[in-house]
Parts: structure tokens; sequence; C-alpha cells
């Protein structure tokens, strides 16, 4: 008998999520990409409350600011008690960076463990594709 069937940890919701924690710093050098990845990020099925973990890596190229890292940290972090599908969490970071650094192109990517035999990858990049969804 599976005693843990049917059983939820509690968790927040996304509103939890920290985005005036993020910070920005000038940027006035030449045209670069800038990749930035952790292997830390996690937030929580919300069906289940269970932690789903990812690789989350953000690669963007800034137009005249670039996130602070530390801010960065704090932001990705308020993420761990949040309830959110994995795909929502990518949008939201993709959203959420995108609003922040006005940058000329940014693209989130995130990684999950495996669960249930699946690898699942999710990939925002902005600004959108003329006609794009």
């Amino acid at each position: 008998m599976a005693i843990a069937e049917g059983r939820t940890l509690s968790f927040t919701g996304p509103e939890a999520i920290d985005v005036a924690v993020l910070e920005t710093f000038p940027y006035e050098g030449p045209t670069q990409e800038i990749v930035t990845e952790t292997r830390e990020f996690s937030a929580v099925c919300p069906y289940s409350g269970l932690p789903d973990f990812a690789t989350l890596t953000i690669t963007y190229v800034p137009s005249d600011r670039c996130v602070e890292l530390k801010s960065l940290k704090y932001y990705v972090t308020s993420y761990r008690n949040v309830g959110i599908f994995q795909e929502h969490a990518t949008a939201k970071i993709a959203e959420d960076l995108f609003k922040l650094l006005e940058p000329q192109m940014l693209e989130v990517t995130t990684l999950y463990n495996v669960r249930g035999g699946f690898e699942t990858r999710c990939t925002v990049r902005l600004p959108k594709a003329p006609g794009g969804r």
C-alpha cells in the first residue's frame, strides 16, 4: 500500500517570487553575449508540492545594463517554495529579466532533472520574432 499516494506538501504561489530584489549596473562596452548558469534552481510541483530541480541558463546581449549577480541569486532563490509549472517558471524568469534589462536579446533555458523518465528542457527567447507567439 502506497502511504505517500495523494499526499501534498505545502507551498506558496507565484506572488512570492521576489522581482523587486533584482538590480542592474550600467554597461557601456562592446556588444557581447553574457551567459550565466546555475545548477541550483528549484521550484515546486503545483500538484505534489515536491521540488523540481533544474539547471538554469540565462543568455543575453545587454543594451545599456547588466543584471547584478547577487540580486539574481536572491531572485532565483525566491522560487524555491513556489508552486509553478516548469514551463511557466521559465517564461516568468524570461519576462522579468527582459523587462528589467531591456536587452538586445535574451534567452532563458531550464533543464529539469529527469522525472517519470522524462527530461524536460524549456527555452524562451525574447524579443519574439515578428509574427511569433
